[in-house]
């Protein structure tokens, strides 16, 4: 529910929504939602200062019954 949730959202903010991959790890202090999207939509997901990345933490992390740890991959980096 959480990984569809943040899909949606970040769906919206996007210039390349079918690029948009949301993936679910089970992690030591909670789940960690890694976001992938086309690379010249990085800009837009994180915003100015980290600002829209701070934003979806925040309603992912209301949405959440437990810790969620929420990750925008850079996939040039890796």
């Amino acid at each position: 529910m959480l990984a569809d949730a943040l899909e949606h959202l970040v769906r919206g903010i996007v210039d390349h929504p079918d690029e948009v991959r949301v993936s679910t790890r089970a992690a030591r202090r909670g789940d960690l939602l890694e976001l992938r999207v086309h690379p010249s939509d990085l800009g837009r997901v994180i915003g100015r200062s980290g600002r829209t990345a701070r934003a979806l933490r925040t309603v992912v992390g209301a949405l959440a019954k437990g810790p969620v740890r929420v990750d925008v991959v850079d996939v040039d980096r890796r």
